[in-house]
């Protein structure tokens, strides 16, 4: 029996720079170079771009210490092997890259896609790639861990599959243990489109407790649908069967920001979350239940690892996804926690994600070097006035 292939991954820049100084023919090795060339794996009669995504996939790997390589797959240095071949460029199919470049899934903390279109993208890839990965050194754990997840993120949305569901309570503010509002927003994928519900319901045992001296009172500005008031039991039911059916259909990923609270309150209404995990997979799973937050992903974005939280209406404008006139109402802050989870794990790899939304303000922070140096107006003091806050740049999609 023929041994089983091992699949695994390529650094670029052995690819680029060391599989052709082992192949003797002149013709051939200057062959294997015009194909790796970036503007050439990036032109559109490249077989390896993809062109639905318009561009050619190729992988970070994050490894243990919170340092990326640029990688292509053994499947893409195979596939190359034998086009070269059969367009009759080889006269044989080309040795493969020595085993000890090989590296596997184990290697990494995460590994998740990036799509470049253009050549000039590719060769500043590495560049860039290589240039944080010197602003990591010495980078406190804990902001390594919160990077980390993020591409775990990222890595899992990229496959398109399961079910993402943003949720959010809100209670009273003279008694946290009193629910007045539940909203959520739902994001399943359909051939590979994304399909987004939501909801937004209000138990009538709670109608006469309001909000409005702590904290906004806009129970009655729900903006993506219509306001539900129902009896406290069917509250409690429809929230349980909307994590149940979810879960028993495939990976549930549960979307919070800040999710203590949150979390608290599903269990106070004996939600099915005895499962829920905090831990995230390193890959898409093909069952089990999730939790996900976007404050601690945004920590990771801009580079902070103190702990706090931002709220989620000055993430969502400095993301770029604000689209609620009115947040403190459950179904606003789940469609806007969901908006802004889609928005970063859609978007490219963790530190050119940064640098397209900020260009130039890591740079100049002091002390930790992937932390965002905010605008005066991009500051905590404008939080009374969001429309001050200038928008993110928008995000290219490689």
């Amino acid at each position: 029996m023929a041994p089983k292939a091992l699949h695994g991954y390529y650094r670029y820049t052995d690819i680029n720079f060391e599989w052709h100084q082992v192949i003797p023919d002149p013709a051939e090795k200057s062959a294997l170079k015009a194909f790796l060339a970036p503007d050439c794996l990036t032109t559109p009669d490249n077989p390896l771009r993809d062109p639905a995504m318009d561009g050619i996939e190729l992988s970070i790997g994050m490894l243990k210490n919170g340092e990326s390589r640029l990688l292509f797959s053994s499947a893409q240095i195979e596939y190359i092997r034998y086009w070269l071949h059969a367009m009759g460029l080889t006269k044989a199919l080309l040795p493969l890259p020595h085993s000890s470049y090989l590296l596997t899934q184990s290697s990494f903390e995460s590994i998740s896609p990036v799509i470049y279109r253009e050549g000039s993208q590719l060769r500043n890839a590495q560049k860039d790639i290589q240039k944080n990965n010197k602003k990591l050194k010495g980078t406190d754990v804990s902001l390594i861990t919160i990077r980390k997840q993020f591409e775990y993120v990222r890595a899992c949305f990229a496959a398109k599959t399961g079910t993402w569901i943003a949720i959010d309570f809100e209670g009273w503010e003279l008694d946290h243990t009193v629910i007045t509002e539940f909203g959520y927003s739902q994001l399943t994928w359909i051939d590979g489109e994304p399909c987004v519900e939501g909801g937004h319901s209000v138990p009538e045992k709670n109608a006469q407790y309001y909000n409005g001296v702590y904290s906004p009172n806009n129970r009655n500005n729900y903006e993506f649908g219509e306001t539900r008031w129902i009896p406290m039991q069917q509250f409690k039911q429809e929230i349980r069967d909307l994590i149940s059916n979810a879960a028993a259909k495939g990976p549930l990923f549960l979307v919070f920001h800040d999710k203590s609270g949150d979390i608290k309150w599903l269990k106070m209404i004996d939600a099915p979350i005895s499962s829920l995990s905090e831990t995230l997979p390193e890959a898409m799973p093909e069952s089990g239940m999730y939790a996900l937050d976007t404050a601690l992903m945004y920590n990771a974005l801009v580079g902070t690892s103190n702990g706090e939280k931002c709220k989620l209406e000055r993430m969502c404008a400095l993301l770029g996804v604000s689209e609620t006139h009115y947040y403190h109402n459950a179904g606003n802050d789940a469609h806007c926690t969901l908006a802004a989870l889609r928005s970063m794990a859609s978007g490219p790899p963790i530190d050119a994600q940064r640098e397209q939304r900020w260009p130039g303000q890591t740079e100049t922070a002091a002390g930790n070097k992937v932390a965002v140096k905010f605008k005066d107006s991009e500051s905590e003091e404008s939080d009374d006035d969001p429309g001050t806050w200038p928008m993110a740049q928008p995000l290219s999609a490689n």
